[in-house]
């Protein structure tokens, strides 16, 4: 099998990757429950890597506002022991602190356990302001030796997002979400009409998405259609707009070549030290930002003061 010449040598040529879609429960020890028997579901499947939605540790109706760091960070240190126990890289959406601040974010924690990479999401809707401080950087982590991004819910509407990090040498995309929407509107995003798929062709890109579904309270809905997109556009996992499930598709990384990202570097050449100065500075706060994660997950509920 090829691999891409533009993937590290130590990446693998292909990885299975799981899409799990939740119906969130009312409390954080449920949705644990949940999110434990989907590790178990998409492990005996073969994944390697398991993405969950937006808020899957609290739910995105949660009182944000009543949140203590303490029983976040309680929440994520039982994905962090899934993650190690069944030997799986684990990408879930959990608000997280850092010091006071409360953010909106994608927590990956590695096959051994390991806190790996935050991402803060930075473009927040209306209702995320009130709780959520934005991130101020852009996603960029290795899964397995393969560089990936990822953006979460709202942010699909923001492109840039997604280019720089490909053009930074990012292979995948992961998109946890969590929709909120009136059914009227709801309706409108099911079978695949999102826009997801021009996303993963544009940057030649696998791109992964993870969605809460059905009734989400105050009379809030979400479209499911949880997926796994080709570089192509092509869609290889669809799951339907009503249940509870979790897609599983293998994808062969030699077809994520990120050419038109990587093209872009190129021509027109008036832009090129442009697009290479944000990449250096998207890099520099990719690190800086998972080094002050780390260090708050390091120290406890109350660092960071």
């Amino acid at each position: 099998m090829n691999r891409s010449p533009s993937l590290p040598s130590t990446a693998p040529a292909r990885l299975r990757v799981a899409a799990v879609q939740m119906i969130f429960a009312d409390s954080i020890p449920g949705n644990l429950e949940k999110i434990e028997r989907a590790v178990a579901a998409a492990q005996r499947r073969g994944a390697e890597v398991i993405l969950f939605p937006e808020c899957a540790t609290t739910g995105y109706a949660c009182a944000f506002g009543a949140l203590k760091p303490a029983e976040v960070r309680s929440a994520l240190q039982a994905v962090a022991s899934m993650a190690a126990r069944y030997g799986v890289n684990l990408l879930v959406g959990s608000p997280i602190f850092a010091g006071r601040r409360l953010y909106n974010a994608l927590v990956v924690f590695d096959r051994s356990g390991r806190l790996a990479h935050v991402y803060a999401k930075c473009q927040l809707v209306e209702s995320d302001l009130q709780w959520f401080t934005p991130g101020n950087g852009l996603s960029l982590f290795s899964i397995d030796g393969v560089p990936a991004t990822s953006i979460i819910c709202h942010e699909r509407r923001y492109p840039e997002l997604v280019r720089l990090p490909v053009m930074a040498g990012a292979r995948i995309v992961f998109h946890p979400n969590a929709g909120m929407d009136a059914l009227r509107v709801s309706r409108t995003k099911r079978n695949g009409r999102d826009g997801m798929a021009v996303r993963a062709f544009e940057n030649a890109v696998f791109y992964v998405f993870a969605n809460s579904v059905g009734p989400q309270g105050a009379g809030k809905w979400s479209a499911g259609d949880s997926k796994v997109v080709a570089p192509d556009g092509s869609v290889l996992k669809l799951a339907d707009n009503r249940s509870e499930t979790v897609v599983v598709a293998d994808l062969d990384l030699a077809q994520a070549t990120g050419k038109y990202a990587e093209e872009s570097l190129r021509h027109p050449r008036f832009l090129a030290p442009y697009w290479r100065a944000l990449l250096r500075d998207l890099r520099r706060r990719a690190r800086e930002s998972d080094l002050r994660f780390q260090r708050a997950w390091r120290s406890g509920p109350d660092s960071g003061r």
